[in-house]
């Protein structure tokens, strides 16, 4: 028999329970419409919209492993690796025997260069889905990666970096989220003079260990190796974001900061065509760094043109000329600096032998070698009879060349074996008689090659 006294007492706790029913049942409908939305806004490309919508719904509950399952995928389709892992762990701890949650954290594992766990992954997916035909694949792939990872090592133990830096070229290609990986090769790289691709190791690596100040510090110096100063000051202030006090870094930067003002000095002193500051800034760069032949090129690539408007012709032949011998062959700009230093030293086969290096030229460094020409050859030069006449044929020849190099259609006519200035030419035949004409100018320069004649004088 119920005892009346005790009615109020169930009809409360009776109400308490329907309305944690009622709240289950709206959390449970917020989850579904969150993970609708997240589905939505993924399959129209929003990452960051259908992340929201995930992290909702992760809050909400926390025990359903397919809200972790979707935001992983979301977080790996943007590449935040590090990221998706932790969710893909949860996914395992709820739901064990989730093949599709192995695999995607296998994968994972693997890139980084986790074999072991990976293996496990796959052989899980296998053993309970034996048909699971990426399991199998990437089973056989790990023991061969594995395989590679080991005799890689051997060589760079050894210091056979090729052989070593041939096999990290194939692992990375399957495990490119291992920083250790990226750390060999670029010590590999390193040992053989390819600093610039070192440098994108490292980078990969300081992506991947973003808190690591031997990483940003490293960067930096391989920066200042290849005399980069920019991008060397850039990376050891990363360094101090994360230790103000790095007892290597610190110094570094004091060093890098320094060689930065004493460099834009020197480039401020060429925009203002103070030639004589310039050559004085350079020195002490040179002496400030004696060492950095890439910073030494650098502080040449500058002096060689203010020593060339100083008319200091034998120090500009001699710096250009180190430029292009040690950096950049083609460097259209030192060869030009170079041409006008060869002018100004009467040596005219050498300068044409510069402008003749750079191809496409374009109309700006047309003029500027035509106004240096026709300046040197302009008959109003010259006194003597013979000379003047000389002069004269030279200047005609000069004022041609422009007039063909300046005309794409001339341009083309010559290339194509015409005369560009004969109106009556309609072939190659005539061409080749006016060639001879310009053969020894210092503007013309034109090689046979087979099939016609074709410009050898380009500047681009």
């Amino acid at each position: 028999m119920y005892d009346v006294q005790m009615m109020p007492y169930f009809s409360y706790f009776s109400v308490v329970i329907l309305a944690y029913h009622y709240v289950l049942a709206d959390k449970k409908q917020d989850v579904e419409n969150h993970l609708e939305m997240g589905k939505t806004f993924l399959s129209k490309g929003q990452f960051a919209d259908a992340l929201s919508h995930y992290h909702a719904a992760a809050e909400l509950d926390p025990t359903d492993y397919q809200i972790f399952y979707r935001r992983a995928t979301v977080l790996l389709a943007t590449g935040k690796m590090k990221a998706a892992l932790p969710d893909l762990h949860r996914v395992v701890e709820l739901k064990p025997d989730f093949v599709a949650g192995r695999v995607q954290r296998g994968n994972i594992l693997f890139k980084q260069g986790n074999m072991d766990d990976s293996r496990e992954d796959f052989k899980f997916a296998i053993k309970h889905d034996p048909s699971h035909s990426e399991a199998k694949e990437k089973l056989q792939k790990i023991s061969e990666v594995q395989e590679m990872i080991e005799q890689a090592n051997d060589f760079f133990e050894n210091d056979d970096y090729h052989n070593a830096e041939t096999l990290y070229n194939m692992v990375i290609e399957h495990c490119h989220w291992n920083p250790e990986l990226h750390r060999k090769r670029s010590k590999c790289r390193l040992a053989r003079g390819d600093i610039q691709n070192a440098i994108a190791d490292i980078r990969a690596v300081a992506k991947l260990v973003p808190d690591s100040t031997e990483t940003y510090l490293e960067m930096s110096e391989m920066y200042y190796e290849v005399g980069d100063v920019e991008n060397s000051l850039m990376q050891i202030r990363e360094c101090l974001k994360l230790n103000p006090d790095h007892k290597l870094c610190f110094p570094f930067y004091k060093k890098v900061k320094k060689l930065a003002k004493m460099r834009e000095a020197m480039e401020k002193s060429v925009q203002e065509q103070k030639w004589t500051e310039c050559l004085k800034k350079g020195n002490e760069i040179l002496k400030f760094e004696s060492k950095v032949d890439n910073l030494q090129l650098d502080v040449f690539r500058h002096t060689c043109k203010c020593n060339m408007k100083l008319s200091h012709v034998a120090e500009a032949i001699q710096q250009c000329t180190e430029v292009l011998k040690y950096g950049n062959e083609n460097d259209l700009e030192i060869l030009l600096d170079r041409g006008e230093a060869y002018i100004l030293n009467e040596q005219f086969e050498k300068a044409v032998e510069d402008f003749q290096k750079q191809r496409n030229a374009g109309k700006q460094e047309i003029n500027k070698a035509y106004r240096k020409l026709a300046h040197k050859w302009h008959p109003d030069n010259y006194q003597d009879e013979n000379e003047k006449a000389r002069a004269q044929e030279k200047f005609m020849d000069i004022a041609s060349a422009k007039e063909v190099l300046s005309d794409p259609e001339k341009r083309q006519k010559f290339d194509a074996g015409e005369d560009p200035l004969d109106p009556q030419s309609g072939g190659g035949g005539h061409q080749q008689g006016w060639h001879q004409h310009w053969g020894d100018m210092p503007f013309g320069g034109f090689g046979q090659q087979e099939g016609g004649y074709s410009f050898k004088f380009n500047f681009g």
